[in-house]
């Protein structure tokens, strides 16, 4: 893992505001010692979670999006770090693996415009690189026994999930995702609207269902796609559920789990879902905070269920004030769905 930065002790301790007669995460969460080979010691650890961090926002770019995804993991960790331990949630079932190192990429990247065909294409590359690491780090933590909770960054790393997750599993596994947009758009060239696509065309993903699509911005094109992969890709939309009140939301998310349950599948959750939060695709309109937070408990609460992924998170977005709203979503989500987890024992 030779592109991964370990979160060292003095990194948690930073991070984490000690109070007299009160037990943060971060006074708990495991870090893997510097003197330990990595492999070995995922293998032998008792944390049943492990947290993978990939600060970018490459993969947005290179879709013509708004960059600052590559803020939330920051915000997410030092958030993370101090929800309470307590019986409800314990902090010593997390380890903190660190994050991709893509300082050389995010240089790289720095220097290109979207509207340069040249450029483009190297944008391409540079996810493709990404997606190499993002890949290789999910197999070795699945094939430890753990279970990945990784936080983005792009919805591009979608790819890597499924596929290093398929690699470790040693078959194609399937996939909820709950988003705005499908993130299934032609194969031309990696970014974070084609993770999907791309995952499921060169035979990692077997089944996909997308919960809560917003029906004023997916193309025909991609609808149509959609509706010839039926028997593999379901959808429902948002405008179904919580505007025109077609369909139930528990409903929905039991027709998602039975048909999605059979093997492992990835719980993927892109935060541009949810209304005012900052994202590269901001949106006024979507599901609540509760009800996202109900989504990722549901799906958490299955033996198939192989790993989270919280995408699209942008704090650098956000007022001045508000930074760490982000990073507190993203503590509730992963609490959320190891608490879901738990309650499986």
């Amino acid at each position: 893992m030779e592109h991964l930065i370990r979160f060292t002790a003095a990194d948690l301790s930073k991070i984490t505001n000690h109070r007299s007669g009160e037990v943060k995460f971060g006074e708990r969460m495991q870090v893997i010692p510097e003197n330990e080979p990595i492999v070995e010691y995922l293998k032998k650890t008792d944390a049943q979670f492990v947290l993978f961090g990939i600060p970018e926002d490459i993969g947005v770019r290179a879709n013509s999006g708004r960059p600052g995804a590559a803020t939330a993991w920051e915000s997410a960790i030092k958030s993370i770090a101090n929800i309470q331990h307590n019986r409800f949630c314990k902090g010593s079932q997390i380890l903190i693996l660190g994050t991709l190192d893509v300082t050389a990429l995010n240089q790289q990247a720095n220097s290109l415009q979207f509207s340069e065909t040249a450029d483009r294409k190297t944008f391409h590359t540079l996810v493709s690189e990404i997606d190499k690491e993002v890949s290789h780090i999910l197999s070795l933590i699945v094939k430890s026994g753990k279970i990945p909770i990784v936080i983005g960054g792009g919805h591009n790393n979608a790819y890597g999930n499924i596929k290093g997750t398929a690699l470790a599993k040693g078959k194609p596994i399937n996939a909820i995702n709950l988003d705005a947009h499908s993130d299934f758009r032609i194969l031309e060239g990696r970014h974070s609207g084609n993770g999907f696509s791309y995952a499921f065309e060169e035979g990692f993903l077997k089944k996909y269902f997308i919960f809560g699509l917003h029906e004023s911005y997916t193309s025909k094109n991609v609808l149509d796609k959609l509706k010839s992969l039926k028997e593999r890709v379901l959808y429902n939309t948002y405008d179904a559920l919580n505007i025109r009140r077609e369909k139930e939301f528990r409903l929905e998310m039991q027709i998602a789990i039975d048909f999605i349950k059979s093997d492992a599948y990835g719980v993927e959750i892109d935060l541009d879902s949810l209304p005012m939060v900052p994202t590269s695709a901001m949106t006024p309109s979507g599901f609540s905070v509760e009800e996202v937070r109900q989504f990722v408990y549901f799906f958490g609460k299955h033996p198939q269920a192989a790993y989270l992924h919280i995408c699209e998170g942008a704090p650098a977005l956000d007022f001045e004030t508000n930074k760490h709203m982000v990073g507190k979503l993203i503590g509730y989500l992963v609490t959320d769905f190891i608490k879901a987890k738990n309650s499986l024992d």
